[in-house]
């Protein structure tokens, strides 16, 4: 049962910090949208693993900064590098997930 509660906790820091907020917010209104065009079971799958992710790879990418701050407070081009190709991540996840939304809702409208 720790281990679920170390999990919570970290799901409560995580929330904290405007990067993963920005991105559960954007989730909601995307389950929102959904309710609004009304997603079939297949649609709603692939909405939720998108969400998932997205949210999943923004919480990734909170911790890769966190650690780069920790190891280096000072500028470091090294640390850039690896906070860029972790924001990069998050950006490939969020595109994937909006260009399923746009087929939903595309397929929905046409």
């Amino acid at each position: 049962m720790k281990k679920f509660a170390d999990s919570f906790n970290g799901l409560k820091i995580a929330l904290t910090h405007k990067a993963v907020l920005i991105q559960v917010v954007l989730g909601v209104m995307a389950i929102i949208g959904g309710c609004i065009i009304r997603l079939d079971y297949y649609e709603w799958l692939a909405f939720v693993i998108c969400i998932g992710l997205v949210i999943m790879s923004e919480i990734f990418n909170t911790a890769i900064e966190k650690i780069g701050d920790y190891l280096n407070n000072e500028y470091d081009e090294r640390i850039k590098t690896i906070k860029d190709l972790s924001s990069g991540a998050v950006l490939v996840s969020a595109l994937c997930a909006l260009i399923v939304c746009l087929i939903c809702v595309l397929r929905r409208i046409m």
